[in-house]
């Protein structure tokens, strides 16, 4: 396991910008200031002077804004448990761990960034399918919350590895209740195709079988929907299946501490009107009434999206046969949610552009017909060498970008009131081939 990392050791001096007169010391979020888009008290065009672009921006203020929207709400829940895989810098993870944030981890990757950032295993749930036995056995090392096991023969080898251990493995069963989340179907997890969780009619069988392994001690329930969920029928309806599950559990003398109920509250991309985190919250606890439990929730996007943009410069311009085209310096490798989900992103100028609309096709420098950021958009093509942001862009960004194309991955900046902070570097050519070896000979 890497040590333990402080702030000191994973960001920059800051830079430091005057505040517009008449503001606030901070602005939460995104905002037009004198026809200029600003993070909290930070000139966007400022950053990408500073830092170059590609680069993502997050503020810190929205960050905390959004844990503390669902950690202060009426019937919060017992732990919330933060997605790592949304956005996973070190910085930001460590602003999470000092609210007291628990954290869901995927992969031992990313249970060593919790570490890292100063998170509390204690508060760590691992879920996640294929978890292969050196990630199990560093997890129980490290003492986690809690595993949630995928499948029948992930429960006998959590067992295996923890009898080797000397130790007991805290786990709960990820039940597919095999409810449409109604979302994009490669971000819905409970339907009956899905690799996730173990069918609801097999669910009594497994808990009965984990009561008799030596090495695993039952725990709690676990259940996930899916991501960008945008209205609640879907919870009521898998909470109604999942409910009756508990009981039967229950009544079969399983100790059952804590229901995990996952995440996927989706965010305002465009013209979607999700539920608010605190009607969400009171849909669990109403359809959970008078049960005897521990509430556990796995938020990433709810928390991360909006809290970060994607700032790219516009390179040129181009007329096809039958589109037009804006060229910008940020590609499918840096924000792939269009290219793999069709996904929407608010594109907005940082400084106001003056002329007409045109309906155009906002397209990166990869090889790949599939690199674009938006299509058929009307803008205001900014001038080659203007800047562009895309919103919304905080969950799901870097983290699942590449260096495709020997393309050199972006900055990350952390803003906070008037000052912002370099919190990653951005790549350069020698990281390319960090690793690679030439053939002797």
């Amino acid at each position: 396991m890497p040590r333990r990392t402080t702030l000191k050791h994973i960001r920059g001096p800051p830079s430091r910008l005057p505040r517009v007169a008449g503001e606030g010391i901070f602005q939460p979020k995104f905002r037009t200031r004198a026809g200029e888009l600003w993070c909290e008290g930070v000139a966007l065009s400022a950053v990408a002077e500073a830092v170059g672009t590609p680069v993502y921006v997050y503020s810190r203020a929205r960050l905390l804004q959004n844990y503390r929207a669902l950690a202060n709400a009426p019937g919060a829940p017992s732990l919330i448990c933060y997605a790592v895989k949304a956005l996973s810098n070190l910085a930001v993870l460590r602003l999470l761990a000092e609210e007291g944030s628990g954290f869901d981890v995927v992969s031992g990757g990313e249970l060593a960034r919790v570490i890292a950032a100063g998170g509390d295993p204690a508060k760590v749930v691992f879920s996640g399918v294929a978890k292969s036995e050196d990630e199990l056995a560093e997890a129980l090392g490290l003492g986690i919350r809690c595993f949630n096991v995928e499948g029948e023969e992930e429960l006998e080898l959590l067992n295996e590895v923890a009898v080797r251990l000397g130790k007991t493995a805290p786990m709960s069963l990820r039940v597919n209740p095999h409810v449409d989340a109604r979302t994009h179907p490669y971000i819905a997890t409970a339907l009956r195709e899905s690799k996730f969780g173990v069918p609801i009619s097999r669910a009594r069988a497994a808990y009965r079988r984990a009561a008799k392994l030596p090495g695993v001690r039952v725990t709690g329930l676990d259940f996930h929907l899916g991501s960008q969920i945008t209205s609640l029928g879907p919870f009521r309806e898998a909470l109604a299946e999942i409910g009756a599950l508990w009981d039967a559990l229950v009544r079969d003398g399983h100790p059952l501490e804590h229901l995990d109920v996952g995440g996927g509250l989706g965010i305002r991309y465009q013209n979607k009107n999700p539920p608010s985190p605190q009607a969400w919250l009171a849909l669990l606890r109403r359809c959970l009434g008078d049960r005897q439990l521990e509430l556990l929730i796995e938020p990433g996007r709810s928390i991360a999206a909006d809290a970060g943009v994607l700032l790219t410069r516009v390179l040129g311009h181009k007329r096809g046969q039958a589109r037009r085209f804006l060229l910008v310096d940020a590609g499918m490798n840096d924000l792939l949610r269009p290219a793999l989900y069709g996904a929407y992103h608010a594109i907005l100028p940082v400084t106001k552009t003056r002329g007409r609309p045109e309906l155009l096709d906002v397209v990166g420098p990869v090889c790949e017909s599939a690199d674009f950021l938006a299509r058929r958009r009307r803008l205001v093509p900014p001038a080659r060498g203007g800047l562009l942001a895309v919103m919304d862009a905080g969950a799901y960004g870097f983290t699942m970008g590449s260096s495709y194309n020997s393309r050199l991955r972006p900055a990350e900046v952390l803003v906070d009131g008037d000052r912002f902070q370099v919190i990653r570097e951005r790549e350069t050519r020698a990281n390319l081939w960090q690793g690679e070896r030439l053939p002797e000979g």
